[in-house]
């Protein structure tokens, strides 16, 4: 069993294990036991009600958060000539065709999103082997296969998160920073629900949001109302 320090039990000893919090209660119990002396994440961990073995209950998508998730995301965009230029201009770190290709090849990976025209693609998934394991694939899916290569740079860059269902029916995210506050964190946890509940697959059958939890970086998790977060979403 892993053994914690005072830090963390001290943090641990604010929250009751056995209660189901409502959202914003919730929220200010997780930024009250972070401790670290960074500016730690706040993630989220929501259970579905769904089978990710069948193919139509994969839950798989992306959604922006209103106030970002606080982290500084490096783009790479894979595009030739006028999209090139395109996505620089609109923020991406890095852009361009071959030159990208033969150094990510060479076992360079210094970005944290990819997004690729729908013509470069052929040559992309010659490098899938190195990319997919990693989740930094462009997807059509997730809208990271476009030519609108300006609109979706200028997004990731602002705070879109790519998220999928785990094979435990488990769906993780980072939805911002112990700084932003109990406010802005309820909002980018609002959001994501959100679109979650808009996800969720006709053949899923009885509860869909089993359980969420919260939690700091190093912080311990708070367990959270689902059933209090889908009435403050519809009702708002």
């Amino acid at each position: 069993m892993a053994k914690h320090g005072k830090k963390y039990r001290k943090g641990s000893s604010t929250v009751d294990r056995t209660k189901l919090y409502e959202l914003e209660e919730g929220i200010a119990l997780a930024l009250q036991a972070s401790y670290a002396k960074f500016d730690e994440a706040v993630d989220i961990a929501v259970r579905l009600g769904v089978d990710p073995r069948h193919a139509d209950q994969m839950v798989r998508s992306s959604v922006m958060l209103p106030h970002g998730t606080g982290k500084e995301v490096r783009v790479l965009v894979f595009a030739k000539g006028e999209k090139e230029a395109e996505a620089l201009n609109a923020g991406a770190d890095y852009a361009g065709s071959d030159e990208l290709l033969a150094k990510i090849k060479d076992g360079w990976l210094d970005f944290d999103k990819t997004i690729a025209t729908p013509d470069m693609m052929g040559e992309v998934g010659k490098i899938g082997r190195i990319l997919g394991p990693r989740n930094l694939m462009p997807n059509a899916k997730l809208g990271t296969v476009t030519f609108d290569i300006e609109r979706v740079v200028k997004e990731t860059k602002k705070g879109k998160v790519d998220f999928r269902v785990d094979k435990n029916g488990i769906v993780h995210a980072s939805i911002g920073k112990v700084s932003f506050g109990t406010d802005k964190l309820q909002g980018n946890i609002s959001a994501f629900i959100d679109k979650l509940l808009q996800l969720k697959p006709s053949s899923s059958k009885g509860i869909y949001l089993k359980s969420i939890s919260i939690s700091s970086t190093m912080g311990p998790g708070v367990k959270i109302d689902p059933n209090q977060v889908q009435a403050l979403i519809k009702g708002s």
